[in-house]
């Protein structure tokens, strides 16, 4: 494979895995062959906008490894993000007689990948699965990681588990199949990686906006190699997210709060688009960083046809309360993600809700 084509993603005696770029499925069930114990059975856990495209070819790849395929299919959406969904899949496991040597395969995007590594976590006390992540931003963020789970009374990932794949395995070509708002949520995480650790890359982004927007096969590999190498070294760093890995929430606190409220009307990575930009008008007010770059950290969503205002009607203060009840509480005070510049971003628990407020309203135009 050439050097953009796998990532090792590994802490010495707790996890070690590799991300694949390839440009089929032709080689998955080689790959899942070479990481862990072969045959037994496998169950690919899908939703019902991918298994219509890729299920059928999924499962007959795997067919020629594996003693028995069986096919799990939840309705897609963020709303089926339940464990009613989970306690489905536990009763098709249990009926189709899974043990804990067998293996789950999460084919699809965020929803499916963190629903399907919650599900292996806890089955068994612990099963394999792999990540098969269709989408750019499950490609980017979510299939990276270990970290699982389903939401709960419409809070986001409020139930979960650390749970490290065997594998991420990513077909390129399934970005061909996604739809416009789909790919900008994608972009929403990428430039989130930008603005947090790398402001060269950030710039590169927007250097190659035009190749990036036109779906240019190459430059999508490279800038999805780099991600993966930013999520990837800050997991490994900080598995557990005890510290450094909490910058990887820059824009989701906020984010997360408009996505609940709107009771997941509005797409994760337009929300999280959204939480950027008042994290960076955070940070204007605390005098990091200047005007300018919050004008071009909005003007870069533009580019990729991200939202920069919230138009829903929501208030102020049921965001804010929203807020407080995120899972990124730190000793009872929001821990908020702020910018020193471009490139460089930092955990703060000493963000006030006043301060919070004034960076609702930014988004509210107000201010």
């Amino acid at each position: 494979m050439g050097e953009m084509d796998r990532l090792q993603v590994s802490r010495s005696g707790e996890f070690s895995y590799s991300i694949d770029l390839e440009k089929d499925f032709s080689h998955l069930g080689e790959r899942i062959g070479q990481c862990r114990e072969k045959g037994g059975k496998v169950c690919i856990v899908t939703d019902t906008n991918v298994e219509p495209l890729y299920g059928e070819t999924v499962k007959e790849e795997l067919k020629k490894f594996f003693s028995k395929v069986t096919v799990f299919v939840m309705r897609a959406g963020e709303e089926n993000k339940q464990l009613s969904t989970v306690q489905a899949l536990y009763t098709h496991l249990i009926h189709h007689n899974f043990e804990r040597r067998d293996l789950l395969v999460a084919l699809g995007g965020g929803v499916v990948g963190d629903l399907t590594g919650f599900a292996a976590a806890t089955y068994l006390r612990g099963i394999d699965f792999v990540q098969v992540p269709t989408t750019l931003l499950s490609q980017v963020d979510s299939s990276i990681g270990g970290k699982t789970g389903v939401d709960f009374d419409s809070y986001k990932n409020m139930v979960g588990a650390f749970h490290q794949p065997k594998l991420v395995y990513m077909n390129l070509r399934t970005l061909n199949t996604l739809d416009e708002k789909q790919f900008a949520c994608g972009m929403a995480e990428i430039l989130k990686h930008g603005l947090l650790r790398d402001e060269a890359y950030y710039q590169w982004l927007k250097d190659h906006r035009e190749s990036i927007l036109e779906k240019d096969m190459d430059v999508l590999r490279e800038m999805i190699f780099r991600s993966c190498q930013i999520k990837a070294d800050v997991v490994e760093q900080d598995p557990m997210e005890k510290g450094l890995r909490a910058l990887l929430n820059l824009g989701h606190t906020i984010g997360h709060a408009v996505e609940k409220k709107l009771n997941f009307q509005m797409l994760h990575g337009q929300c999280v688009a959204l939480g950027c930009v008042a994290a960076a008008f955070l940070s204007y007010k605390r005098g990091l960083i200047d005007a300018a770059a919050v004008d071009e950290i909005r003007a870069t969503n533009r580019i990729f046809q991200l939202p920069v205002q919230l138009e829903a009607d929501l208030s102020t203060e049921e965001l804010l309360e929203a807020t407080k009840k995120d899972k990124k509480m730190s000793q009872g005070r929001i821990r908020f993600i702020l910018l020193r510049r471009i490139g460089e971003a930092f955990a703060d628990t000493t963000v006030t809700e006043e301060e919070i407020c004034a960076a609702i309203d930014s988004l509210k135009g107000a201010l």
